[in-house]
C-alpha cells in the first residue's frame, strides 16, 4: 500500500470509527478535498519521542486529540503495571493554561484510574515543575504533564516523567513508546467516570498543601533572605509577566515569601489565556514577548523584569544597560550570572563544596563553565533536554560523587536546588531577582556584573537561528540539510579553519547517539545543527569569543550569515 492509500484508509477508519464522536468526524468531513491536509493529519501516528508528544491540536493520527492522548495514556499504564510487577503504582498529573490541557489532563487521570493507577490531579493549572516535585515528594512512579511549553496557542503536548520527577529518559521512553504502539484500537484504552474514580481512591485531588510544600521548598534556596528582609525588598522594584501561563501564582508567592514586596504584574497578561491574545508567542526568549512588560516598568522605573512561560517552566530576564534602556538578557547571560551568584554566594558563606558540579547542555555558552571552573566546581556536558541534566543530578545523588549546584540550558531553563529534576522558571526569578537586588545594595546593576564578568573571562556572544520546515516536506528537508553538512563538513568558514567535528550520532564524550554536529573552529568559535527533538524545526546555534562586545558582535554575525547561507539552500 503506497502513502496515498495509507492515509486514505487512516482517514476513512477515524469517519467509520464508532468510538469516534461526531464533532470529529464532522471537522474530518470538512476536509474533503483537502489532500495536503489530510495527508499531514494521517501520514503517520503523532511520534512520542523522548520528551512525549507534541503537535498541533484536532482530528487526525498526527494531531494532538482525546484519542492520541488517550492511547499514549494507554500505553503509559501498560507499560506502568508491567514495571510494577504486581505493585499498585501511582501518577501525578498537572498542566498549563493552554485551550483543553483541563481536559487532556483529567481524561488522562480517568485512564490511568481504570487501569488501576492511582492518579494524583492538580485542581487547576500549575507549573512542570512544581509536577516534578509532587512525584518526588508523593513517592509516584509516573507523572504526567499537558503543555505544549511556549509553543504557538494551536499546539498543545504530553510530557511523561518517571519516579525520579525527570522526563522520561531514552530507555525507558522507548519502552513506553513500544507500549503506546501495541494498543492497536481506541477500544482497548480503559476509561473510567470521575465519580468512580474518586470513590475508589484512584482520583485524589492536589490543594493548598501542595502548593505550599513546593512553595516553601523554592524559597528555601534562597541565599540572601536576611538583606532582602532587611528593607531591600521593600525598595528593589521587579515587573513580572506570567505571558498567559501558569506562573502568576506561584512566582508572586515565592517573592513574597522570600522578601519582595514592591511586584508589578503586567495586567493584560496576567490571567490564563489559552491564546496568549496579547503576543505573537508565549516565549520569554523573545523581546516582543516583553513589549508590555517593559511599558510598564518604564512607568514605575523597575530595576527588572521577568516573565515566565505557560507552563513555568522557562524563565527570561531584562535588565537596563548603560544608557538605561532595558535589554534582554540571553539564556546564557542569565545562566552565567547565577551561576556567578550561586557560586560566589556559597563561597562567601564557606558552604561551596569541594566536589561541587554545575551541569549544562552541549549547546550552552562556555562563559558559565569557565566561572563554575574559577571557582573550582566541576563542569558536565549533556545532550539537549534538562532530562539529562536531571538524569545526572540522580546519579550524583546515588552516588554521592559530586553535589550538585545548578544546572541549565541556554534555552531559558535554570534550576537550583535536588527538589525537583526540570527546570524551573519559579526558583529562576526568584535567583535572578535576588542576584539583581543583591548587586543593587552594592550599587551596581546586573549589566554591569555582566561587563565585570566579560573582562575577566572574555566576551563570550551566542545566536540562534531556526527554519521550520513543516510536513512530510519539512522531515524530508531538515533530513537532507544534516545529511549535507555531515557527508560534506567545511574544512573552513569565512577563513577561519574548522578544527573538529563533533558528530554526536556516534555516541561522543559517553553521551547517548543522537542527531547533532558540532563544528569547533580554530578561534575559539563554534557553530551547532540539531534537528527539534519537539517542533517541525531544525535549529543552528552559534558561539563566538572575543575580546571587546564590538568584535565578538562582528565575528558572531559574519558566522551566522556564512553558515545560514548554506543551510537556508537546501530548506
Amino acid at each position: 500500500m503506497n502513502q496515498n492509500e495509507t492515509v486514505a484508509a487512516r482517514y476513512n477508519a477515524w469517519l467509520n470509527d464508532p468510538l469516534i464522536d461526531e464533532a470529529t468526524k464532522e471537522e474530518l468531513r470538512g476536509l474533503a478535498g483537502e489532500e495536503k491536509e489530510i495527508t499531514d493529519r494521517f501520514y503517520r501516528d503523532l511520534e512520542f519521542g523522548t520528551g512525549g508528544l507534541r503537535g498541533v491540536m484536532g482530528a487526525g493520527t498526527n494531531r494532538l486529540n482525546a484519542y492520541t492522548v488517550g492511547k499514549a495514556t494507554q500505553g503509559l499504564a501498560n507499560w506502568l503495571l508491567q514495571q510494577q510487577q504486581g505493585k499498585s503504582p501511582a501518577a501525578v498529573i498537572a498542566h498549563d493554561s493552554r485551550n483543553l490541557s483541563p481536559e487532556f489532563a483529567l481524561d488522562s487521570a480517568l485512564v490511568l484510574a481504570a487501569n488501576g493507577v492511582t492518579t494524583y490531579l492538580f485542581q487547576s493549572l500549575r507549573p512542570t515543575p512544581q509536577l516534578s516535585f509532587a512525584v518526588r515528594t508523593l513517592g509516584a512512579s509516573a507523572g504526567v504533564v499537558i503543555t505544549a511549553s511556549h509553543n504557538p496557542p494551536e499546539y498543545n503536548g504530553y510530557k511523561a516523567y518517571g519516579a525520579d520527577g525527570c522526563q522520561l529518559i531514552p530507555e525507558d521512553a522507548e519502552q513506553v513508546i513500544a507500549s503506546i504502539q501495541q494498543v492497536s484500537g481506541f477500544d482497548e484504552v480503559k476509561r473510567m467516570s470521575r465519580e468512580e474514580a474518586e470513590q475508589q481512591g484512584l482520583l485524589v485531588w492536589l490543594g493548598e498543601e501542595a502548593d505550599e510544600q513546593y512553595t516553601d521548598i523554592v524559597v528555601a534556596q534562597s541565599l540572601n533572605s536576611e538583606l532582602l528582609k532587611s528593607g531591600l525588598g521593600d525598595q528593589f522594584k521587579v515587573v513580572f509577566t506570567p505571558l498567559h501561563g501558569t506562573g502568576n501564582l506561584p512566582v508572586r508567592a515565592v517573592l513574597n515569601k522570600a522578601g519582595f514586596n514592591n511586584v508589578h504584574i503586567v495586567a493584560e497578561q496576567e490571567q490564563p489565556d489559552g491564546y496568549f491574545s496579547t503576543v505573537k508567542s508565549p516565549n520569554p526568549e523573545e523581546r516582543e514577548a516583553f513589549t508590555l512588560a517593559i511599558k510598564l516598568a518604564q512607568d514605575v522605573g523597575a530595576d527588572i523584569i521577568i516573565g515566565t512561560d505557560p507552563d513555568a517552566d522557562r524563565m527570561g530576564a531584562v535588565v537596563k544597560n548603560n544608557e538605561g534602556e532595558y535589554v534582554v538578557l540571553t539564556g546564557n547571560q542569565s545562566g552565567a550570572l547565577m551561576v556567578h551568584y550561586v557560586l560566589s554566594q556559597l563561597k562567601e558563606r564557606g558552604q561551596l563544596p569541594d566536589n561541587g558540579v554545575v551541569i549544562k547542555t552541549i549547546v550552552t555558552s562556555e562563559m558559565g563553565a569557565d566561572i563554575a571552573r574559577s571557582f573550582g566546581a566541576a563542569v558536565e556536558n549533556t545532550l539537549t533536554g534538562f532530562k539529562y541534566i536531571g538524569e545526572k543530578m540522580t546519579a550524583y545523588e546515588q552516588s554521592g560523587e559530586r553535589s550538585f549546584l545548578f544546572g541549565y540550558e541556554e534555552s531559558y531553563g535554570y534550576l537550583t536546588g535536588t527538589y525537583a529534576r526540570d527546570k524551573d522558571a519559579i526558583v529562576a526569578s526568584l535567583l535572578i531577582c535576588e542576584a539583581a537586588a543583591y548587586y543593587s545594595s552594592q550599587g551596581k546593576t546586573l549589566y554591569d556584573v555582566l561587563l565585570e564578568l566579560y573582562k575577566e573571562h572574555g566576551v563570550y556572544l551566542e545566536g540562534l537561528e531556526s527554519r521550520t520546515l513543516k510536513g512530510l516536506d519539512g522531515v524530508q528537508k531538515i533530513a537532507g540539510i544534516m545529511n549535507d553538512w555531515r557527508n560534506t563538513p567545511p574544512t573552513d568558514v569565512n577563513g577561519v579553519a574548522v578544527e573538529r567535528v563533533l558528530d554526536y550520532l556516534q555516541g561522543l564524550d559517553g553521551l547517548r547517539a543522537e542527531n547533532v554536529l558540532k563544528y569547533m573552529l580554530a578561534d575559539g568559535s563554534w557553530f551547532c545543527l540539531r534537528p527539534s527533538g519537539t517542533e517541525p524545526k531544525i535549529k543552528v546555534y552559534f558561539a563566538v569569543r572575543g575580546q571587546s562586545t564590538e568584535q565578538a558582535g562582528e565575528a558572531l554575525a559574519q558566522l551566522r550569515s556564512a553558515v545560514m547561507e548554506r543551510v537556508d539552500s537546501h530548506a
